[in-house]
C-alpha cells in the first residue's frame, strides 16, 4: 500500500509555479493576481481561504481578500463581481462557498467572467471540459487528475466508481476519467443517493473515489483488494482528544480500508492540498491566456 501524498505533491507544484513567477518578475512581466470574496465567518470557509492566500504567497502571486458580513445583499455581491470582471489587474477570482441562504448560488456563478473563473464552476467552463476543449477545470477534479499523473498511475481500461454526483467534483470527474486522455479511458460508474447495491458496485472498482461528505462511509467490505482509493471528503467531527475539540474525517474509514489498497489518499493531506495547488495553476493560466 502506498500513500497518495497530496501535501508533498502540492508543495512540488507550488515550487514549480514560484520559479515561473520569479522568472516573469525578473523580466518585468506581470505576476498573477488572485482575488477572493469571503462572506460571513464560517470557520471552515475561513480556513480554506487562508490556505489559498498562503499558497498565493508561496507561489509569488498577488492576492486580495474581500470580506463581507453574511447580511450582504445579492445585488451588492453581484455589483462587486462585476467590478472584478472589469478589473484588469485581477487575473482570476473566487467566491468562497457556501453562500448565505438568501443569495442564489447559481446566479453568482453565472455572473463571473468565465475567463476569470479559476474555480472552474461556470457552465461555459464545464461545457468546454465535457467537450475536451481548453478551459478552467474545477480545482478538485483537476487536483485528483494531477495526483494520478504525478504518481504515474495508469487508468486506461480500469473500472472507476465515483460515489457522489456534485457539479464541482463527482460529475466533472466522471467526464474527465472517461475521456480519451491520460489519465482517462476508464469505464466510469457514477453512484449517488439513489444507487442500489452500492457495496457490490464498489467492489468492482479498480479506482474508487469517495466524494459524498459522509465521514467514514466507505468501509473495507466495499473495497476490493488492490484498489486505488481516493478520498475527497473533509468533514469536521467532534474529537475530545484534540485541542480544538474536532478533527477532519474523510469519506473513507482509512485504518481498515488502507491495508486492502494499492494506493490511498489520506485526510488530511491528500486531495485538499491538491485542490489549492490546482487553483494556483488555474490562476497562472488565466494570466497567461491574457497574453500578459
Amino acid at each position: 500500500m502506498e500513500i497518495l501524498n497530496g501535501k508533498e505533491t502540492a508543495k512540488t507544484i507550488k515550487e514549480e509555479i514560484a520559479l515561473m513567477v520569479k522568472k516573469r518578475k525578473s523580466e518585468g512581466k506581470k505576476i498573477p493576481h488572485l482575488a477572493a470574496i469571503l462572506i460571513g465567518s464560517d470557520g471552515g470557509s475561513m480556513t480554506y481561504i487562508n490556505n489559498k492566500l498562503k499558497s498565493c504567497e508561496e507561489c509569488g502571486f498577488e492576492s486580495t481578500l474581500m470580506r463581507y458580513d453574511d447580511s450582504i445583499s445579492e445585488e451588492t455581491l453581484l455589483n462587486k463581481i462585476n467590478s472584478l470582471n472589469e478589473d484588469k489587474s485581477i487575473d482570476g477570482f473566487i467566491v468562497q462557498l457556501p453562500l448565505p441562504p438568501h443569495i442564489d448560488e447559481m446566479k453568482i456563478t453565472l455572473a463571473i467572467d468565465p475567463m476569470k473563473d479559476v474555480d472552474g464552476f461556470h457552465p461555459m467552463n464545464l461545457g468546454k471540459m465535457a467537450l475536451n476543449l481548453p478551459c478552467f477545470i474545477s480545482a478538485t477534479p483537476s487536483g485528483i487528475i494531477e495526483l494520478l499523473i504525478r504518481n504515474n498511475i495508469k487508468t486506461a481500461g480500469k473500472k472507476c466508481v465515483i460515489i457522489g454526483r456534485s457539479n464541482i467534483v463527482g460529475m466533472p470527474l466522471s467526464i474527465l476519467l472517461s475521456q480519451n486522455a491520460n489519465p482517462g479511458n476508464c469505464t466510469v460508474t457514477l453512484a449517488h443517493s439513489q444507487t442500489q447495491n452500492l457495496k457490490e458496485i464498489c467492489l468492482t472498482a479498480d479506482i474508487l473515489i469517495a466524494a459524498i461528505g459522509q465521514p467514514e462511509f466507505v468501509t473495507a467490505e466495499m473495497v476490493k483488494d488492490g484498489a486505488i482509493v481516493i478520498d475527497v471528503g473533509t468533514t469536521r467531527i467532534d474529537d475530545a482528544s484534540k485541542v480544538n475539540g474536532w478533527r477532519l474525517a474523510g469519506d473513507v474509514k482509512f485504518d481498515e480500508v488502507a491495508p486492502k489498497c494499492s494506493y490511498i489518499s489520506p485526510v488530511p493531506g491528500g486531495v485538499g492540498p491538491m485542490t489549492v495547488a490546482s487553483l494556483m495553476m488555474n490562476t497562472l493560466k488565466a494570466m497567461e491566456l491574457k497574453g500578459k
